[in-house]
Parts: C-alpha cells; structure tokens; sequence
C-alpha cells in the first residue's frame, strides 16, 4: 500500500488526524455500563471457577473496577474495522484507487474494505477463508466486492492475494500490518476517552471512585488478532496515562502475543481452529513495535475458549448486547483471568480502576450462537450461577 515511509508517523497526533479525515464515514459508537458486570468483575471468583486453571487452590483477586464497553459491533459493517479501511484509502492517490484494491481476511476487514471501497467507486478484490462465517461472506459480497477463498492459514491467503495483485495490479490494503490501518483503528480511543470522560462528568456515580477525575479513563483492553486494533488504541493513549491491554484466546496457540512477549520474539505463524475467529492471525511486524513496546502496551492476557463463551454469554443476556466471539475475549479476562485481575488489584489499590472495553464486532449469527451453545458449558454455567445465588452482592443490570 504505497512506500510506508511516506506515512504518518505513529503517534497521537497522527490518530487525532485520521480522526477527521474518517469521522464523516464511520459511526460515533456507544460507550455503555452495566452495573452486573462490573459487580461480578469485582467480586473474587469462587474455588469452584478456578478449579482445573492454573490458579486453582490460589487466594483469588479482589480488583474494583468499573467497566465502560465501546460498542464497537454498533459500527458500520458491524465492527471496529470499518474504522482503518476507510482510513487507508483516503490514503491512497486517485492513480492508485483506480486499479482497484485487494485484502485478505476472515471476514470483519473484508466487508470494511468492501465497503470502503464501494463508498469511492473503487473495485474490490477480497480473499477470504473457505472457513469464514457464511454471513461474513455474503456480506462482503452484498458490498459489491469480488471474493476469492482460500485456505485458513495466513501463508494461504497471502499467496493467493499475490495471485491477485499479479493478475490486476489491485493496490493491497492490509487487515492491520500498516499505519494507515493502525491509525484508523486507533481512532475508537479518542472516542472513548472523550466519551467517558462526559459520561462520568454528568454521572459521577459511574465512576468507580463515585467522582469526576482529571483523567477518568485509566485502562483500556482491547482483542488483539493481528494487533491492528491494540496498537493503534495504544497510540491514541501513549502519554496520556491511560494504560492499555491486550486480550487473546489461547486455544491451540492462540495467544501468540501474549508468548511472543514472553520469549521477547514476534510469532510469525499461528494455526488455530479458536472460536474468536477474528483473531485467529499472528500479530504483524508494524503492530509488534507497539505492542511489544511496555510503555505503550503494559501487558497481554489469554483465556480459554469455555471462558470466551462464558463472557459471551454473560454479554448477551445481563447487557442484551448481541456480540460475536472474537469480542467477547477482552471482557472474559477481566472476569476470568487471575493474572489480570491481580495485577488491577494491586496497582489499582482501594480506588480502582475504569476500565474500557472494547465489544470489536458483532458478526455472527443466530445459527452459529446456537451450536456454539449447543453443549452446556460448565464454566458458563458456574459463572451466572455466582451472579444468581447472591443478589445482594452484585446490583441489578444496567445496560446502559
């Protein structure tokens, strides 16, 4: 997508200028409390959730915190990708536009590319997973764009957006290894900073401390697939004093960020059938120079798949927010993964922490919850079981 030299630098200011150039484009997405979720965040989960996790038998976490949920599934094409799309090609010359332009993606990027694209007239090539979720796919083509399949792999797409590239000259507009995505998506923390900030300013009560701050927002966490997302939020935030996480589903190597941080190297490959499909890619060369960066990243978090679902499910039915898997993953580590909640427990002290969330999207459908539901899950289970038998403990559900 053009010599990456020539782009705006990654910092705030950057992201404050992408702000404008998209804003007319994109949805100013919702940011929304729910008193259920942030009661039960801030109660110790019981020995009965913890049993058979690595924190089995530990004195579990007492973290206070508030939560505030950027609704991003509430986006155009329903997620936070519509955001660097639009973005990128306000990037691009009129000269490159009118070759047309190509991506590969599982499907959220690919309808934001899609739709991007039809907004100025250009053509769209999308290369898409065979195994992509039907109504990803035919939204993509409900957008106008041309879709070819591919394997799962991100070497099997790559190779066949190579063949495409060579066959039309279309200009590659990657799903997040680029500033111009990067500083798209960063755009959404600008937005609930601000957001929260006037929340909290008219309802002081929503804030964890009961009061209005100079800074109301001190942690925002984020799913990170590719780390298009994570990245930019976290250079929208650098310097601000709000701190920023990462959330990963861990099945089958999954959390390749969260790894790659540990042994200090990127992970370049990741083979993983997870049910967050969003986030089923290896982080990207540019996005790993933020996210590996602890000043601007503090810290990457995995859970399991019965833990995405139990979040999922806490989600849809004390929030009524109907979202896809992939963004359920960053609530289920701060309810689930002790880790975290230890860590906000001890740097966030008495006060507490207001936490961003960030719902990424909400494509999926009625027939994939259903099987995704179809056996019960013990975990799912426990967790609204700890939420009904003590209604004094956690107040009744305030969605908005």
């Amino acid at each position: 997508m053009g010599d990456i030299s020539a782009t705006p630098p990654l910092t705030r200011t950057s992201v404050q200028e992408a702000h404008e150039r998209i804003k007319q484009y994109i949805h100013l997405t919702p940011v929304l409390t729910s008193t259920t979720l942030s009661g039960f965040a801030s109660e110790p989960q019981s020995q009965d959730v913890l049993k058979g996790t690595e924190w089995e038998g530990q004195q579990p976490a007492r973290p206070k915190i508030r939560f505030f949920f950027k609704c991003e599934n509430y986006q155009k094409i329903g997620a936070f990708k519509a955001r660097g799309a639009f973005h990128a090609l306000s990037r691009l010359t009129e000269e490159e536009l009118s070759k047309g332009v190509v991506t590969h993606s599982s499907g959220n990027h690919a309808q934001a590319l899609a739709l991007a694209a039809r907004t100025r007239g250009v053509k769209a090539y999308i290369v898409m997973p065979t195994i992509s979720t039907p109504s990803k796919i035919s939204g993509t083509k409900g957008y106008g764009a041309e879709v070819i399949f591919s394997g799962s792999t991100s070497q099997e797409r790559e190779a066949v957006t190579n063949d495409v590239i060579a066959r039309t000259g279309a200009i590659m507009v990657p799903p997040y290894d680029h500033p111009n995505i990067m500083l798209g998506q960063g755009t959404m923390a600008l937005e609930l900073e601000s957001q929260v900030d006037d929340l909290i300013h008219k309802e002081p009560q929503l804030s964890v401390t009961g009061r209005s701050k100079d800074k109301n927002l001190d942690a925002v966490i984020t799913p990170c697939g590719g780390g298009g997302m994570l990245s930019g939020v976290a250079t929208a935030l650098s310097g601000t004093g709000t701190l920023v996480f990462g959330a990963e589903p861990r099945f089958e190597g999954g959390n390749d960020a969260e790894r790659g941080l540990a042994q200090g190297e990127r992970i370049t490959s990741v083979k993983t059938l997870t049910i967050a499909d969003g986030l089923r890619t290896p982080v990207g060369k540019i996005p790993w120079t933020i996210i590996s960066d602890n000043n601007k990243v503090r810290g990457v978090y995995s859970v399991t798949e019965e833990q995405i679902k139990a979040a999922m499910k806490l989600v849809m039915e004390r929030m009524k927010v109907f979202i896809e898997p992939s963004a359920a993953v960053a609530i289920a580590v701060c309810l689930y993964n002790e880790d975290f909640r230890k860590l906000v427990e001890e740097e966030a002290g008495p006060e507490g922490w207001n936490i961003g969330v960030v719902f990424s999207g909400g494509n999926t459908t009625l027939e994939a919850i259903s099987k995704l539901f179809a056996v019960p899950d013990k975990v799912a289970e426990r967790a609204v079981g700890v939420l009904g038998r003590d209604g004094k403990r956690i107040a009744e559900n305030v969605p908005g």
